[in-house]
């Protein structure tokens, strides 16, 4: 067979596995970050991949989330510059700042947060000194907005949309059941192995935010679901993960494919209405159902595995009628 070049997706493909290396390399410290050797892959690139493999050894974070700050990193370097030692307070400020002008104040907020790691990790292998505190802070009201929900009834009809005389159907069923019983993340969705499903005991290992495990119990209907797919849907796959693509090659659903499950339910359903449409819609109308039934805060705290109780408290604003019953008048209101 005659010999043939390589077409440029290859080329890109080993290009990639060599940035990930020498950032491999230079987190260790085994290398200085240096271009002359590798022509075509620029220092700033070197640095990220350095930096996510810091992130993913050292912050307990999801894979999704460490791709976001590298990709916030790389558009502040611009600004920042190639050489950490010449990093001062002021430039981190001016950079903010400047980025604040063609930003919304939600992507700025997350930008600072990947910012600010990343100075972190300067920090930490000696490439700049400590600046992450000069980060100006985003100002936003916590937790100021109502959650975004659908009622029960609607949460029931997204779950019933899937057609499981199919094996996508029966594939889709079973998700949504965990989204919206157990309030999971569509993360703790596409992870999920089968190792992490206790039969016997009827409960369900979930790994979430910094690495944390906790165990939940898994209601009858949601375990029968998830059978019906092992048994006649799942593609037969050498894949440690439940959910797998319906398509070839059966590689593990990503997070993105789980909220597009929901996002394609709410348009069977005919949900026209919904507040959002990916798999948080789900776990937070799960959270307000659990608040309705007689659930304390604590307790849908434990479920949803929130680290503070202020996170679960939003939810408490749901309950408009309960809130009615002791909101005191406007000071300087005619009804006082």
């Amino acid at each position: 067979m005659p010999w043939q070049p390589a077409s440029r997706s290859s080329v890109g493909k080993y290009v990639n596995r060599a940035r990930w290396f020498i950032g491999f390399l230079v987190e260790y410290g085994a290398v200085t970050p240096s271009t002359d050797e590798l022509p075509g892959v620029d220092l700033h690139e070197v640095q990220i991949v350095a930096f996510q493999t810091w992130l993913r050894r050292h912050r307990g974070i999801s894979e999704r989330t460490v791709r976001r700050h590298g990709r916030m990193v790389m558009r502040l370097l611009a600004g920042l510059g190639p050489d950490p030692k010449l990093y001062d307070a002021r430039l981190v400020r001016q950079v903010i700042l400047d980025e604040a002008q063609r930003s919304s104040r939600a992507n700025l907020k997350t930008m600072t947060m990947a910012l600010r790691g990343y100075l972190k990790y300067l920090a930490t292998q000696g490439l700049c000194q400590r600046l992450d505190q000069a980060i100006p802070t985003v100002p936003q009201w916590r937790l100021s907005a109502l959650p975004l929900y659908i009622s029960t009834a609607d949460v029931d009809r997204v779950v019933a949309s899937c057609d499981v005389t199919t094996p996508i159907g029966i594939r889709d069923h079973a998700v949504l059941l965990l989204l919206a019983r157990l309030g999971l993340r569509a993360g703790d969705v596409s992870s999920m192995c089968l190792e992490d499903i206790d039969w016997r005991e009827g409960t369900l290992c979930v790994r979430g935010k910094g690495r944390r495990e906790i165990r939940l119990p898994l209601p009858q209907n949601v375990g029968e679901a998830i059978i019906d797919y092992l048994r006649e849907a799942r593609p037969p796959a050498a894949c440690e993960q439940i959910f797998l693509r319906a398509v070839a090659p059966h590689l593990p659903l990503a997070s993105a494919t789980v909220s597009s499950i929901v996002k394609l339910a709410l348009v069977r359903a005919g949900i026209d209405n919904a507040p959002s449409r990916g798999a948080n819609l789900l776990r937070r109308s799960a959270a307000t159902s659990m608040l309705r039934a007689g659930a304390t805060l604590d307790m849908i705290g434990a479920v949803l595995r929130h680290r503070s109780v202020d996170t679960t408290a939003h939810y408490a604003k749901v309950d408009i009628d309960m809130l009615l019953q002791v909101a005191q008048p406007w000071p300087g209101s005619a009804s006082c």
